[in-house]
């Protein structure tokens, strides 16, 4: 695990899920968050079998979360294909970036940033791609600093999405 004073980065384990579970569902969209889908216990321990599912704790609480994935492990959910459907990546270990879920009290630090380092540290000249909802301009600015480009758009469930992508 990377530590940084008390906060550590590490690739999540079972004990995280109860934590990932209960930060997804504070920033769903029913709650006044921005995350589009929700994940069940059993989707992200599928996702952990096959690719890394990065948590950050502060001590044992899990404060963020960044998942990468399959297509194949996601392809149940509507917005994932539609995002696909937008921009079918012609790379073959393309993955899936997202989402990313920062606590409230952590944001604005560096998290993000930090997650998604370790990520392309593990994964290094993977092609990742991600949809961000074009209303959430506080997250394009930052997925934007991070060196992500837009490939891509589509609309969903009434709203309006960008599609990123990168290469780690």
């Amino acid at each position: 695990m990377k530590t940084i004073g008390d906060l550590g980065i590490a690739i999540a384990r079972e004990r995280d899920l109860d934590g990932i579970l209960e930060l997804q569902a504070a920033n769903q969209i029913s709650n006044g968050g921005t995350l589009s889908a929700a994940l069940s216990r059993s989707q992200l321990q599928s996702i952990m079998s096959e690719m890394p599912l990065l948590v950050a704790r502060r001590d044992d609480d899990v404060v963020g979360f960044l998942i990468a994935s399959t297509t194949e492990a996601i392809r149940d959910i509507p917005i994932i294909m539609a995002m696909v459907e937008s921009y079918p990546s012609r790379a073959r270990d393309a993955y899936v970036y997202g989402p990313i879920c920062i606590d409230a009290k952590e944001r604005g630090k560096g998290l993000a940033q930090r997650l998604f380092d370790e990520l392309r540290r593990l994964l290094p000249g993977r092609e990742g791609v991600l949809f961000i909802r074009r209303d959430n301009e506080a997250s394009i600015r930052s997925h934007q600093k991070m060196g992500m480009r837009e490939v891509s758009s589509f609309s969903y469930g009434g709203m309006d999405h960008v599609v990123f992508s990168y290469i780690g």
